[in-house]
């Protein structure tokens, strides 16, 4: 049976572009980094984002961009916050998608190997609450 989430990895071209990127954005907290001694694929950093378990590994970037994403929910009084941190970064910030009133907001962004970050304020019920009750996105 499965318990949960383990963890997330990411492999990156620059291991320290996205500690700062995760640190930044996320308020993640670097737990490891192998430095010289690879137990894995490749040179590797651990953090936590809130109970979430995100591995980064050096390697390759994303040949191209596309919507399969990872998304975190933020509070609606956050929303602007993170903007601004995304922006202070230089991320690639998508505009929002057409929405429904009641599914809550989204911030998209890229970072640098073309991996797609989703910030949503909404919540999987009040989602299909809105589904629910009809009418197209504006």
């Amino acid at each position: 049976m499965i318990e949960g989430l383990s963890h997330m990895t990411f492999i990156v071209s620059d291991l320290e572009r996205m500690s700062r990127i995760l640190e930044g954005i996320f308020d993640a907290e670097e737990i490891y980094a192998s430095g010289n001694a690879t137990f894995s694929h490749s040179p590797e950093k651990f953090f936590l984002i809130g109970d979430i378990w995100v591995a980064i590994m050096k390697g390759a970037p994303l040949p191209a961009t596309s919507y399969n994403h990872i998304a975190f929910k933020i509070a609606e009084k956050d929303f602007d916050r993170y903007r601004a941190r995304i922006e202070a970064l230089g991320l690639e910030l998508l505009p929002p998608r057409p929405r429904v009133e009641g599914e809550g907001r989204s911030l998209y962004f890229y970072d640098d190997d073309n991996h797609l970050f989703e910030l949503h304020t909404g919540t999987l019920k009040e989602r299909l609450r809105r589904y629910a009750a009809g009418n197209k996105p504006t």
